[in-house]
């Protein structure tokens, strides 16, 4: 006779013999005193702490999103400041590449904190610093635009019949000579 076949194992647990409704579920009763119905509770409690925890990492990661522009902000000031004033092909890219970032991150505000809604987050506050921080950003490669000369500031730049604005320098320092 082949090993296995035609005889029954000598341990063996049947699990479709769950005749009484107070025991679990492989066939052996609870033990005396527990309570299945504190267990849920438990299940249930243990699932609101780890919806909240999940709410408040969501919190956190939004937070966190909404303060990455200013990374961006301060990397991007200090570029231009390397750049000069001087109208060349360096500092011109680094204008519009700090013109264009805010521009595309204001576009997709709904994206980048689609992974964090959540009825228990609010979300609003971190994307209006993120709108902030991303306009900051706008308005400091608008100013480089501005110091570059790039601006049209003035009537004459619109008008050709009109004279260009007067250029007003001051240079100071030096000893005075008496």
């Amino acid at each position: 006779m082949e090993k296995g076949k035609g005889l029954a194992r000598k341990w063996a647990v049947e699990f479709a013999e769950n005749t009484s409704s107070s025991s679990s579920y492989s066939g052996v009763p609870d033990p005396l005193g527990f309570n299945r119905s504190s267990q849920d509770l438990d299940d249930a409690n243990g699932g609101r702490q780890k919806k909240d925890a999940e709410a408040a990492w969501k919190s956190q990661k939004a937070w966190e999103v909404a303060q990455a522009p200013l990374k961006n902000l301060l990397m991007m000031g200090f570029m231009m400041w390397m750049a000069g004033s001087t109208v060349h092909l360096f500092s011109i890219g680094i204008t519009f590449s700090a013109l264009w970032q805010p521009i595309s991150a204001l576009q997709g505000v709904g994206k980048v904190f689609e992974p964090y809604k959540d009825s228990r987050v609010d979300i609003l506050a971190p994307k209006l610093l993120f709108i902030a921080l991303n306009l900051a950003g706008l308005a400091l490669g608008v100013w480089k635009l501005n110091t570059l000369g790039l601006l049209p500031t003035h009537a004459s730049d619109w008008v050709s019949s009109l004279a260009p604005a007067q250029e007003v320098e001051f240079s100071g320092g030096g000893l005075p000579i008496h």
